[in-house]
């Protein structure tokens, strides 16, 4: 019987690539979107995925989400909780909603989301929950306080839930991307993403597609030793030991 996965922030970008991966590798895909609908449906029809409204920041839509695939699709057996947001800005003049909203939106919806799925993936003795974190999250990033520390914490929150969760079948791993050929850097001006270049020793940007490939070796029936793990795909930019 085919896995079931949910890819949040699954219809642009990273997350695309992710669903569409997923969906190639013979599983039944939804993918989570918060509000652009023409990019949701357009990649509903573009990949034949479920597409499913809400934001993973309100434990309320991560709820009815997860009720929603399952009732279409079945229960979930891989979750990749890849939704993220920035609000940019040095600390000193961060406000209190730019700190807060990025802290929610990145790392509390992992606990929303995973905690939707964790008792039954524990109960079937079978699952793989997979957090798209960040390079910043590893080395830090001048302008993005929260969100470093969002991202890191969801390296944190993979080590801790991996020892948990481990013998009951269920691996709980990180993805950890560098700069990435997608609409959100594309959208930096050309002489800033040159000097960004620059720093990546590969000399280039990375593609979604192959964040994707990572995931898609953590989602399958052979990765099930690997578990606690955060992989670095970032073209050498950034080294953790």
């Amino acid at each position: 019987m085919a896995r079931v996965a949910f890819v949040t922030g699954g219809t642009r970008g990273i997350g695309k690539a992710i669903s569409a991966r997923l969906k190639a590798d013979g599983m039944k895909v939804a993918a989570g979107y918060s509000g652009n609908e023409e990019a949701a449906q357009a990649t509903a029809k573009e990949l034949g995925v479920m597409v499913v409204k809400g934001n993973v920041g309100v434990f309320e839509d991560c709820a009815n989400a997860a009720k929603a695939v399952e009732a279409e699709l079945g229960p979930i057996d891989v979750l990749v909780n890849n939704a993220g947001i920035t609000r940019d800005g040095f600390f000193h003049k961060m406000s209190h909603e730019q700190w807060s909203e990025v802290i929610r939106v990145n790392m509390d919806s992992c606990f929303n989301m995973t905690r939707q799925v964790i008792e039954g993936m524990r109960a079937r003795s079978w699952g793989r929950i997979i957090n798209i974190s960040s390079i910043n999250g590893q080395k830090g990033q001048v302008g993005q306080v929260n969100y470093s520390a969002a991202k890191a914490g969801m390296i944190g929150f993979t080590k801790a839930l991996a020892q948990e969760s481990a013998n009951k079948g269920v691996t709980v791993n990180c993805v950890a991307p560098g700069y990435i050929d997608t609409d959100m850097v594309a959208a930096v001006p050309e002489e800033a993403l040159k000097k960004i270049i620059a720093t990546i020793p590969v000399g280039r940007l990375g593609k979604a597609e192959e964040i994707a490939s990572a995931v898609s070796f953590l989602a399958s029936e052979g990765s099930g030793f690997m578990t606690g793990s955060t992989l670095t795909m970032n073209g050498a930019q950034y080294i953790s030991g």
